[in-house]
């Protein structure tokens, strides 16, 4: 039986202009009330996903950083998973990189982040992957499509939701995941039911267990009725 949902926020409970989906919202705090506990996982900073949190109605249980930290409630301790250190290393060798171009290269937040690096997407991700191929100490480039982020090697979601089930007495089966990109794909996997939005990566479709007609926050609304039918009507 499925007893938690984890969902992505951009282009999961979004539409295409990245506005909160408002039938996303209501579908979730149907869920809520109906005693359903709602993860939200992003790439975006605690204190974004705090405030994030307390306007949909969850009870601040999250995946942050793409998986780098995680908390169980706004109580809970914030759990620190990935290392910004070789982060942090890797984006310097990139800066200096993309100075030789002319290129700046804008971080995200850096005083609010604790686990990963993101930073403007004014440079090709391929050509990011190339730089930091042979960094002596090798971390994973990730395009969510709003960002570059920079993660430790096995940090992702997928690894942040097998120790987060735990914490809430839980185990991954017990848990269906929504999203749509490549960030979203370990944690897809991990769930009991992984499901990808219809405006998902092509990578991220194949790793689902079900993908949705709908895009966007309609087609989460649209997987909760599928899985969750006793707590959102059809």
């Amino acid at each position: 039986m499925l007893k938690a949902v984890v969902t992505d926020v951009d282009g999961t409970i979004t539409d295409s202009r990245r506005r909160i989906s408002t039938a996303a919202i209501e579908c979730i705090r149907t869920l809520v009330d109906g005693g359903i506990e709602v993860v939200i996982a992003s790439g975006n900073t605690v204190c974004f996903m705090d405030g994030l949190c307390k306007m949909i109605g969850t009870n601040g249980t999250i995946i942050g950083e793409n998986g780098g930290v995680y908390r169980r409630t706004f109580d809970g301790t914030l759990r620190i998973a990935g290392d910004q250190t070789v982060c942090r290393e890797a984006f310097d060798t990139l800066a200096a990189h993309f100075s030789e171009q002319s290129v700046t290269l804008e971080l995200y937040s850096p005083d609010y982040r604790f686990a990963d690096v993101a930073f403007a997407r004014n440079v090709d991700p391929d050509e990011v992957r190339e730089v930091v191929r042979e960094h002596r100490h090798p971390v994973r480039v990730l395009d969510t499509g709003f960002a570059i982020h920079l993660q430790a090697l096995g940090v992702n979601k997928g690894t942040a939701l097998s120790e987060l089930v735990g914490l809430m007495g839980l185990a991954p089966a017990e848990v269906m995941a929504v999203g749509d990109s490549e960030n979203d794909i370990e944690m897809i996997r991990t769930a009991g039911i992984g499901v990808a939005v219809a405006n998902s990566t092509g990578a991220t479709r194949a790793a689902a267990d079900y993908v949705s007609e709908k895009k966007y926050g309609d087609g989460f609304v649209e997987a909760v009725k599928m899985y969750y039918a006793d707590f959102c009507s059809r």
